[in-house]
Protein backbone atom coordinates (compact mmCIF):
# COMPACT_ATOMS: atom_id res chain seq x y z
CA UNK A 1 0.00 0.00 0.00
CA UNK A 2 3.06 2.82 0.39
CA UNK A 3 4.23 2.06 -3.12
CA UNK A 4 0.51 4.21 -4.26
CA UNK A 5 0.09 7.79 -4.73
CA UNK A 6 -2.10 10.10 -2.21
CA UNK A 7 -5.19 10.77 -3.23
CA UNK A 8 -5.38 14.63 -4.53
CA UNK A 9 -9.03 15.39 -2.49
CA UNK A 10 -9.90 18.28 -4.65
CA UNK A 11 -9.68 16.15 -7.94
CA UNK A 12 -11.54 13.97 -6.48
CA UNK A 13 -14.10 15.79 -4.95
CA UNK A 14 -14.32 17.47 -8.35
CA UNK A 15 -14.66 13.82 -10.10
CA UNK A 16 -17.76 13.05 -7.79
CA UNK A 17 -19.36 16.26 -8.27
CA UNK A 18 -18.46 15.71 -12.03
CA UNK A 19 -20.18 12.06 -11.77
CA UNK A 20 -23.52 13.50 -9.59
CA UNK A 21 -24.37 15.97 -12.09
CA UNK A 22 -23.47 14.44 -15.14
CA UNK A 23 -24.82 10.91 -14.44
CA UNK A 24 -28.44 12.72 -13.27
CA UNK A 25 -28.42 14.10 -16.67
CA UNK A 26 -27.41 11.60 -18.66
CA UNK A 27 -29.40 8.69 -17.28
CA UNK A 28 -32.23 11.07 -16.79
CA UNK A 29 -32.48 11.97 -20.77
CA UNK A 30 -32.12 8.53 -21.29
CA UNK A 31 -35.26 7.41 -19.23
CA UNK A 32 -36.86 10.08 -20.51
CA UNK A 33 -36.03 9.14 -24.15
CA UNK A 34 -37.55 5.90 -23.61
CA UNK A 35 -40.41 6.69 -21.62
CA UNK A 36 -40.61 9.32 -24.68
CA UNK A 37 -40.35 6.59 -27.87
CA UNK A 38 -42.40 3.99 -25.70
CA UNK A 39 -45.17 6.58 -25.42
CA UNK A 40 -45.34 8.01 -28.50
CA UNK A 41 -45.19 5.18 -30.75
CA UNK A 42 -48.27 3.49 -28.03
CA UNK A 43 -46.21 0.17 -27.82
CA UNK A 44 -47.98 -0.58 -24.17
CA UNK A 45 -46.37 -0.45 -20.59
CA UNK A 46 -44.44 -3.48 -20.74
CA UNK A 47 -42.59 -2.60 -24.00
CA UNK A 48 -42.48 1.02 -22.65
CA UNK A 49 -40.55 -0.16 -19.78
CA UNK A 50 -38.13 -2.28 -21.72
CA UNK A 51 -37.05 0.76 -24.01
CA UNK A 52 -37.03 2.41 -20.58
CA UNK A 53 -34.40 -0.35 -19.21
CA UNK A 54 -32.59 -0.40 -22.52
CA UNK A 55 -32.00 3.84 -22.93
CA UNK A 56 -30.96 3.78 -18.85
CA UNK A 57 -28.84 0.79 -19.44
CA UNK A 58 -27.30 3.00 -22.81
CA UNK A 59 -27.16 6.37 -20.54
CA UNK A 60 -24.82 4.42 -17.47
CA UNK A 61 -22.61 2.93 -20.63
CA UNK A 62 -22.40 6.45 -21.47
CA UNK A 63 -21.31 7.88 -18.39
CA UNK A 64 -18.89 5.19 -17.76
CA UNK A 65 -17.03 6.33 -20.89
CA UNK A 66 -17.49 10.00 -19.75
CA UNK A 67 -15.88 9.04 -16.45
CA UNK A 68 -13.38 7.18 -17.99
CA UNK A 69 -11.66 10.36 -19.90
CA UNK A 70 -12.24 12.65 -16.92
CA UNK A 71 -10.11 10.39 -14.47
CA UNK A 72 -7.64 10.79 -17.07
CA UNK A 73 -7.90 14.10 -17.67
CA UNK A 74 -8.32 15.19 -14.17
CA UNK A 75 -6.42 12.03 -12.07
CA UNK A 76 -7.17 12.09 -8.57
CA UNK A 77 -3.38 10.30 -7.35
CA UNK A 78 -0.47 13.12 -7.12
Amino acid sequence: MSDQKPINWTNARTLVALAILVGTELVGASWAAGWALGGLFQLGPTVGHIFEVVFIVIGFVGLYYFMRAAVAHEPFRR
